[in-house]
C-alpha cells in the first residue's frame, strides 16, 4: 500500500490581508508616479515585508509542528508564485530595452536582469547610487531590491527555524533575538551609511521577522491573546459604552484603527529626506502588525480591506509592483525628464491592465493547475538562462554594434568615476576603513602624487583625469572626499547620511594635507549649491562653521572655509589647482539623444545660454576670484572656458554627451575636461 506524502498546509485565507496588500502596492505606485501627492508611499514595501514574514512563518511554524514541512515543496511553491510574473517583466524589459536603450544603458540593464534573476538586486544596487538618488529613475529594475531581500529571507529563515526546531530551541525566543539584532543594526547603520542600511538584508530582516513573531503568537498563544483582549475589552466597555460595543470585537476595532492611523501618518510624514529605514520604519511595521493582529472581523478589516475592489488589487499586487516601475522608468529615459502627468496616469493604468493579464493568464494558471514538477523545472531553468543572458549583455558592453533608433548611437551618458572596487582598494591602501569617507578612488600602482578632493563633482572628474595622467605622466590619481573645506558642516536637514558624508569629507581633506606622498591638490566641488542652496536643493540645508555656527551668511561660511583649507595646504607645501564649477544644465542631458524610439523629447542643440549660466553662478565665481587674489600661488582652472563659447555652454561634443545629469560630468565629459587640465598640471609642477 502506498502511503501518501503529506503536503504543506497553508493558513486560512484572509481577504483583509489581500486588502492590506492593495494599500501597500498602491502607495508604492502612487509614490513613484506622483511623489508630491504621497511622499511616504515607499513605506508600502515595509508593509509587504511584514505580510510576507507573517504568512511564510505561519506556514513554516504550522508544518514543523505537524511534521509536514518539506524544503522541496516550500521552494517549489515559491518558484511557482514568484517566477512567472518576474520572468514576464524581465523578458519584456530586455526586449523593449533592445530598441530604446543606448549601449551603456543596455549594459546596466543586463547587469540588473542578471542580479534580478539571481535575487541579489539589493546587493548590486548597494554598490551603485542610492534608492532616492536622481539617477535611480533611469534604472528600470530598481524595484527588484525588495524582492532580493524577501528571497534571501526565504532562503535563510526556513533553515534556521528547522535547525532550531530539531534541537528543541524555543522558536519565539530565537525569533525575538534575531529581530532585535537586525533592528539594532538598522538603527546604528542609518547613522553611518544610509544606502547600505536601505539595501542590506541584515538591516531589513527585522521587518519580516516582526511578522514572524506575530505568526508564532497567533498559533501558539492564541488563547492567551484572546483572554487578554477580552479583559481589556471588558474594561473598555465599563469605561464607556458610547464608543465600544460588547460584541467581542471592540478591541480589535481599536487595534485596527490605531494601525491604520500609523500607516496614514507614515504616508504623510515620512519622506526620502528623513533617513530611512532607521527608527522611521517602525511606523509602517507597527501599523501592518496591528492591522493583521486585529483579525478579519475588525470593522476596518471587514468593511474596507475586505472590499472586493481592495481584494482585487491585493490579488494582482505582485505583478502590479513588478510592472509599474519599468514602465515609469522607461518613460523617464525616453522623455529625458520626469514624464508629464497625463503620461504617468496612462502608464499607471497600463500597469494595472498588464498586472491583471499577468495574474489571470500567466501567474494563476501556472501556480494552481497540474504539472507542478515539470513547471518548476522549466521555470527554474528559464530563470537561470535569463540571468545568463543578462550577464552576457553586461559582459558585451550592451552590444555596442546594436542599431538603436537614434542618431547618437552609443553616446556616453553614464556618470564618471563610478567604480566601487576602487573605493575599497583606496581605503585599504591608505588605512582609511574606519574614517567614513564617501569618495575614495585610486588609480595606478602605489601612492600617487596628485589628489582630487571635494564632493561628487570631484569624483566625476576622477575617471577622465586618471586616464589622462596615465597617458601623459604614467602616474596614478587619488580622489578623496565628500566635502571640500575643513571646519564646515554641510548637510540636508534630516538626512543622517549627509552628516556622515561631510564629517568623512573633512577627515579626507585633512588627510590629504598631511599625506607626504601628495604634492599637488586639485580642489573640485559644486560650489553654487552651498552658497545658494535654495536654487538647487529642496528643504532646509545646513551650511555653517563648526567652531562658529553664529555666522549665518553662507557666502561668508564658504569664504572662511575656503581660506582655512588653502592655508592648511600651503602650510604643508602643497601645490593647488582650484577648479571652478562647470555650468549647470537646465534640461536633462538624455534629451540630447535625438531620435530615440517613442521619444517626443529632443534637444538637437544641447545648449544653454552662457550669459544665463554666468548670471546664476555670479555670486560663487565672484567670491572664489576675490579669495584667490590673496593666494597668488593657487592656480585657477575655469571649466567654463572649455565647456562654453562666447554665446553658449554645450552639453555634448562630437556626438558624446558631457553630462550624466544636469550638473555631474559623464565619462565623456570627464575625459573631455581632463584633457584641458593636463597643461595646467604641467605648468604647476614645473
Amino acid at each position: 500500500m502506498t502511503i501518501p506524502t503529506p503536503h504543506l498546509s497553508h493558513p486560512k485565507y484572509r481577504p483583509d490581508i489581500d486588502g492590506l496588500r492593495s494599500v501597500a502596492v498602491l502607495s508604492v505606485v502612487g509614490f513613484h508616479a506622483f511623489p508630491y501627492w504621497i511622499q511616504g508611499g515607499f513605506i508600502g514595501v515595509d508593509v509587504f515585508f511584514v505580510i510576507s514574514g507573517f504568512l511564510i512563518s505561519t506556514i513554516i511554524f504550522e508544518n514543523l509542528e505537524r511534521g509536514t514541512f518539506s524544503y522541496a515543496e516550500f521552494y517549489a511553491r515559491r518558484i511557482k508564485r514568484i517566477f512567472p510574473a518576474l520572468l514576464s517583466v524581465l523578458i519584456a524589459s530586455f526586449s523593449f530595452g533592445w530598441f530604446v536603450l543606448l549601449a551603456d544603458e543596455y549594459k546596466q540593464l543586463g547587469k540588473h536582469i542578471a542580479s534580478g534573476a539571481g535575487f541579489v538586486s539589493n546587493l548590486i544596487l548597494w554598490s551603485e547610487a542610492g534608492y532616492f538618488d536622481n539617477l535611480a529613475d533611469t534604472k528600470p529594475l530598481l524595484h527588484l531590491w525588495s524582492l532580493g531581500i524577501e528571497e534571501q529571507f526565504y532562503i535563510v529563515w526556513p533553515f534556521v527555524l528547522w535547525f532550531a526546531w530539531k534541537r528543541k530551541f524555543n522558536l519565539l525566543t530565537l525569533t525575538v533575538i534575531v529581530t532585535l539584532i537586525s533592528f539594532s543594526l538598522n538603527f546604528k547603520g542609518i547613522q553611518q551609511d544610509s544606502v547600505a542600511t536601505f539595501y542590506s538584508p541584515q538591516t531589513r530582516f527585522w521587518e519580516l521577522l516582526s511578522g514572524s513573531i506575530l505568526a508564532w503568537l497567533s498559533i501558539y498563544r492564541i488563547n492567551t491573546i484572546f483572554s487578554l483582549k477580552l479583559e481589556i475589552e471588558c474594561w473598555l466597555t465599563k469605561v464607556t459604552r458610547v464608543f465600544f460595543k460588547a460584541d467581542g470585537i471592540a478591541l480589535n476595532n481599536v487595534i485596527s484603527g490605531i494601525g491604520s492611523l500609523f500607516l496614514a501618518y507614515g504616508f504623510w510624514r515620512i519622506s526620502k529626506e528623513v533617513g530611512f529605514p532607521g527608527r522611521w520604519a517602525v511606523i509602517p511595521v507597527a501599523g501592518a502588525i496591528l492591522i493583521i493582529c486585529a483579525g478579519p472581523e475588525a470593522w476596518i478589516n471587514r468593511n474596507i480591506l475586505s472590499n472586493k475592489l481592495a481584494v482585487w488589487f491585493g490579488l494582482i499586487s505582485f505583478p502590479l509592483y513588478l510592472w509599474h516601475w519599468p514602465l515609469l522608468s522607461f518613460a523617464r529615459i525616453i522623455e529625458g525628464d520626469f514624464p508629464s502627468r497625463n503620461i504617468r496616469i496612462a502608464l499607471v493604468a497600463l500597469s494595472v491592465i498588464l498586472a491583471w493579464l499577468t495574474y489571470k493568464f500567466i501567474e494563476r494558471p501556472i501556480r494552481l493547475k497540474i504539472g507542478g514538477g515539470s513547471k518548476v523545472f522549466v521555470l527554474a531553468v528559464s530563470m537561470v538562462l535569463l540571468g545568463f543572458v543578462g550577464y552576457y549583455t553586461f559582459a558585451q558592453d550592451g552590444f555596442r554594434t546594436r542599431k538603436v533608433n537614434t542618431k547618437m548611437g552609443s553616446a556616453i551618458v553614464r556618470l564618471a568615476g563610478d567604480d566601487p572596487q576602487s573605493h575599497i582598494d583606496c581605503l585599504k591602501t591608505y588605512s582609511l576603513e574606519q574614517e567614513n569617507i564617501r569618495y575614495c578612488r585610486l588609480s595606478g600602482e602605489g601612492k600617487p602624487k596628485i589628489a582630487i578632493i571635494g564632493d561628487s563633482h570631484g569624483a566625476a572628474l576622477f575617471k577622465g583625469l586618471s586616464q589622462q595622467l596615465k597617458n601623459n605622466f604614467n602616474e596614478g590619481l587619488l580622489m578623496l572626499g565628500g566635502q571640500l573645506f575643513i571646519d564646515v558642516a554641510n548637510y540636508h536637514e534630516g538626512n543622517p547620511f549627509e552628516i556622515d558624508v561631510y564629517k568623512g569629507g573633512i577627515k579626507a581633506t585633512k588627510f590629504v594635507a598631511e599625506e607626504d606622498s601628495i604634492d599637488l591638490v586639485i580642489m573640485v566641488s559644486r560650489g553654487p549649491r552651498y552658497i545658494t542652496p535654495e536654487r538647487y536643493i529642496s528643504g532646509k540645508y545646513n551650511f555653517y562653521l563648526l567652531d562658529d555656527p553664529s555666522v549665518k551668511e553662507k557666502d561668508k561660511v564658504f569664504e572662511i572655509g575656503m581660506r582655512r583649507t588653502l592655508d592648511l595646504f600651503i602650510s604643508k607645501n602643497k601645490r593647488i589647482i582650484f577648479v571652478l564649477e562647470n555650468p549647470t544644465l537646465n534640461f536633462d542631458p538624455s534629451s540630447c539623444q535625438n531620435g530615440r524610439l517613442f521619444s517626443s523629447a529632443t534637444n538637437v542643440d544641447c545648449l544653454i545660454s552662457r550669459d544665463k549660466f554666468l548670471e546664476e553662478h555670479k555670486s560663487y565665481r565672484d567670491l572664489v576670484n576675490a579669495v584667490l587674489k590673496d593666494y597668488p600661488s593657487v592656480t585657477l582652472f575655469d571649466s567654463a572656458r572649455y565647456l562654453c563659447d562666447s554665446k553658449n555652454c554645450f552639453g555634448k561634443v562630437g556626438g558624446n554627451i558631457l553630462y550624466g545629469d544636469r550638473d555631474h560630468l559623464s565619462e565623456a565629459g570627464s575625459e573631455f575636461l581632463a584633457e584641458f587640465l593636463i597643461p595646467y598640471i604641467r605648468m604647476v609642477r614645473h
